[in-house]
């Protein structure tokens, strides 16, 4: 059986760049407007013509450029407003004219300081006034959610007798709950005589954080079109989010049984696009297109994908075209997560190296917010020596500054198990540190090799150290990554020491400068 469809009018252009600090150039929003006809929206609110020169050429453009979609624009119930509406559109081959006029006790009063029947009179007028430009005309009641709904009947029954073909219903200030919501679309249906000569519309906005529930409970009464903008911007607190309605109705068709004609997969680079020529960033916990939707830290939750997705997402990331689930590997994560990711990255270690990099890895995340694949591979390769640990690092205390001479105590687990502690002063805190070595190990060699990168990016990046030590012309070297440089520096030194004092010695061979 085929499902119902739902309309999806996209306000992005016109709602949406009504955002405060939203605005863009007349190039920025055909470029848009090109990524919706891509993402498959039906219907495209390409700006509210009358209100600038440069809102009246965006509409424009969009209505010469883009073929498929509906090209809307919006207008008062004033000759003038539809008359720029109807001449900016001329070129569109499918255009709309989305006229409204405020319909609330309080916009009545304070606003327009008109009575019902004046409202009426307006609303008919402009409907008949748009339809000598498109048959496609819809009519919003603005503030409609706050309306006495006898009123609104009449009003919708007059609209649709004139020719409106779309009726929209707005939650102009984000007023509703979907309880209340549903029931004034359940309202409409069995109270407007002619309302089967119309589609039922919602715009929902998002004052109270209810403007995708709203949207989707007006679907379940009846509704079959929502107007909604990619990344639910919008005035104020914004619009019922495209991307999130449009989900909705996928992911739990079970409930709704109905579709749209959107293609999902563009739905992240849509959001993408919009994001950067607005400057409004999404934010990570952002549903569907947030950098978090799809990334899990908790062991329980990583456990629980790697076993099987459904577990713990309800959509596929390519879905939306968001790529792959990302396991985020931070202080909450487990050994699932843990072991699976060394694994993809191509490491294999015994069980002892595993639980020695899986305790440094505790470590390290407690430092950090997450840990990258860089410095997991740091904390690997810091395992894969076949080189005899015999001395270990146990504690370093490095206390310099400007005019204080760099004093280090180290303390460090020799080949017979027991600890021993010293400490040295150098010319800086690595140089007191590797000195305070050589005095517990009885070790006497020359650093040749200093080198300190960044592993990963960030204020709170993994340092990796590199050194080469010399000792009776054998040269071995070392290397370790910590947050910390100075523990770093320590771990590398003591990683060359160790492989010096290994046997067999593998000498090498001086070369002869050319």
């Amino acid at each position: 059986m085929k499902k119902d469809k739902v309309i999806i009018f996209d306000t992005t252009l016109r709602d949406g760049e009504q955002c405060p600090g939203a605005s863009m150039t007349p190039a920025q929003k055909l470029e848009v407007a090109h990524q919706l006809k891509r993402l498959n929206v039906d219907v495209i609110e390409a700006g509210f013509a009358v209100s600038s020169p440069g809102d009246f050429e965006s509409v424009q453009q969009v209505a010469k450029t883009i073929t498929g979609p509906v090209i809307a624009s919006l207008a008062r119930a004033v000759p003038k407003d539809i008359d720029a509406a109807g001449q900016a559109l001329k070129p569109a081959k499918r255009r709309r004219i989305h006229t409204f006029v405020a319909t609330s006790e309080i916009h009545m009063k304070y606003k327009l300081k008109k009575a019902e029947d004046e409202i009426i009179r307006l609303a008919v007028a402009g409907v008949k006034q748009a339809r000598k430009y498109t048959d496609d005309v819809e009519f919003s009641p603005e503030d409609a959610a706050r309306t006495r709904p006898e009123f609104l009947y009449k009003v919708l029954e007059a609209v649709i007798d004139a020719g409106a073909g779309t009726v929209n219903i707005p939650d102009t200030v984000g007023w509703a709950v979907p309880e209340q919501f549903g029931a004034l679309i359940r309202g409409i249906r069995e109270n407007v005589p002619n309302i089967d000569k119309a589609v039922i519309s919602v715009h929902c906005h998002n004052d109270l954080g209810l403007s995708t529930a709203n949207s989707l409970a007006a679907v379940l009464s009846g509704a079959r079109q929502v107007e909604c903008t990619i990344n639910g911007i919008g005035e104020r607190a914004g619009n019922a989010s495209l991307e999130e309605v449009v989900m909705g109705l996928k992911v739990r068709q079970d409930l709704f049984g109905v579709e749209t004609g959107v293609k999902t997969p563009e739905i992240y680079r849509t959001s993408r696009l919009v994001s950067k020529l607005t400057g409004f960033l999404v934010q990570p916990n952002k549903a569907i297109v947030g950098g978090n939707a799809f990334a899990h830290e908790s062991g329980i939750h990583q456990h629980g994908v790697l076993m099987h997705k459904n577990t713990y997402e309800i959509m596929k990331p390519e879905e939306v075209g968001f790529g792959e689930s990302k396991l985020v590997l931070g202080k909450h994560s487990g050994r699932h997560a843990f072991l699976q990711r060394l694994k993809e990255l191509g490491f294999t270690l015994d069980a002892k190296q595993i639980e020695e990099t899986f305790q440094r890895f505790k470590v390290l995340a407690d430092k950090k917010k997450e840990v990258f694949d860089d410095d997991l591979a740091a904390l690997a390769e810091d395992q894969l020596s076949e080189i005899p640990q015999r001395y270990q690092l146990v504690y370093l205390h490095v206390p310099s500054g400007t005019g204080v001479i760099p004093t280090a105590t180290v303390k460090i687990i020799g080949p017979d198990g027991k600890e021993v502690q010293g400490t040295a002063t150098g010319d800086g805190p690595v140089d007191a540190a590797y000195k305070a070595i050589d005095k517990l190990t009885g070790f006497s060699g020359r650093l040749t090799d200093y080198v300190i990168q960044s592993v990963t990016s960030g204020k709170d990046a993994l340092g990796e150290v590199a050194v080469k030590v010399e000792r009776k012309g054998r040269i071995e070297h070392g290397r370790a990554a910590s947050t910390d440089i100075i523990e770093a520096s320590a771990r590398a030194y003591l990683s060359a020491v160790n492989r010096l004092l290994h046997e067999p010695a593998r000498p090498r061979t001086k070369q002869n400068n050319p």
